[in-house]
């Protein structure tokens, strides 16, 4: 099982909402959130400089950092420094993060998270309820490419409860090194390369890449007694793994008819939904989308097996025995 970082505020709602979807043309996410350490609402804090403890160690941007321990007393506010600035997107409130990141206690140094040695960056959104308040207002404005030190006061990390978890007390100020690699939003589409859709007996998927619903144009045929996942646009990232998360853009039409039951595109949210459990609700799109590259637009068709069968949600365009057609732009994995 895949570790969950110990940033998370809240796990945050998915496409698990295809398990009670109607028209759905908005694309609301509202699966339940699990709850973890977080802290009630508090004043924006103020931004510092310092001090931060060196680095002493994998000084180059992507680079597992080494730390030294914090000496004296640490700022009572949030001390920020970029160490490198980097030219890419500046990041706002809301948008989603990929970074990889290193945290460990001011007072001792002790390492109590890191994604570097996991292999896997972070895929969160910089909300409140999402993530600790410290990365908030730490990173926006920041743009991506930057690697970001801060020193977190327990105010904006984890309050006085702490992290037990992580042996974290508190009274714990935090230290981060962060790598942000890249940043999305509700605007974000793949920019990958366009593959030849050539096939008559498919749905020809638009491949504009300015974040609008992209047209899809189901043929007025049968449907396909298997499952489809082509490449609409290709990308040149890594290969979705089954127990990773994915952040993406989708929509989800019923083959006949071609009526949209629910959708990301537009509707100014993403979607952020771990691949097992998709498995558990439309094992179709699960197995569509694995092994596919990230930063790809990807055609699934998924037959009434693979999908709903007799079982469909109550109230929407899908009935037994659709067909579903899904356009999923992978914006990126954890």
């Amino acid at each position: 099982m895949r570790r969950r970082s110990l940033l998370l505020a809240a796990v945050p709602a998915g496409l698990v909402t295809l398990a009670a979807c109607g028209d759905g043309k908005s694309g609301s996410d509202k699966a339940g959130a699990s709850p973890s350490p977080s802290v009630s609402a508090a004043p924006p804090p103020k931004i510092v400089e310092g001090p931060l403890p060196a680095i002493t160690a994998g000084t180059k941007f992507g680079e597992k950092p080494t730390v030294a321990k914090g000496t004296g007393d640490p700022s009572a506010d949030l001390a920020v420094k970029a160490v490198i600035v980097g030219g890419g997107r500046t990041i706002a409130e809301n948008d989603f993060i990929q970074a990889n990141y290193l945290g460990q206690i001011w007072s001792t140094g002790k390492v109590f998270d890191n994604s570097y040695d996991r292999h896997r960056p972070l895929v969160m959104q910089l909300a409140q309820g999402s993530i600790i308040d410290g990365w908030r207002y730490a990173l926006a404005g920041k743009k991506t490419g930057s690697r970001v030190q801060i020193a977190v006061p327990p105010t904006w990390g984890y309050g006085k409860s702490g992290n037990p978890q992580a042996g974290i007390k508190g009274t714990d100020t935090l230290v981060f090194v962060i790598d942000v690699i890249d940043s999305f939003n509700s605007k974000s589409s793949v920019k990958g390369t366009e593959v030849p859709q050539t096939d008559a007996a498919l749905p020809k998927v638009g491949t504009n890449t300015d974040g609008k619903v992209p047209s899809v144009t189901v043929p007025k045929t049968d449907p396909p007694k298997r499952l489809v996942s082509d490449y609409v646009l290709e990308g040149d990232g890594e290969e979705v793994k089954a127990d990773q998360t994915i952040l993406c853009q989708f929509q989800g039409l019923v083959w006949d008819g071609g009526k949209t039951f629910q959708r990301t595109y537009g509707s100014g949210r993403l979607s952020q939904f771990p691949v097992e459990q998709m498995q558990q609700i439309v094992k179709g799109l699960a197995q569509g989308v694995t092994g596919k590259k990230v930063g790809s637009r990807v055609l699934v068709v998924v037959p009434p097996d693979l999908g709903y069968g007799d079982t469909p949600p109550t109230g929407g365009v899908i009935k037994k025995g659709s067909t579903l057609v899904f356009t999923v732009d992978i914006l990126a994995a954890m």
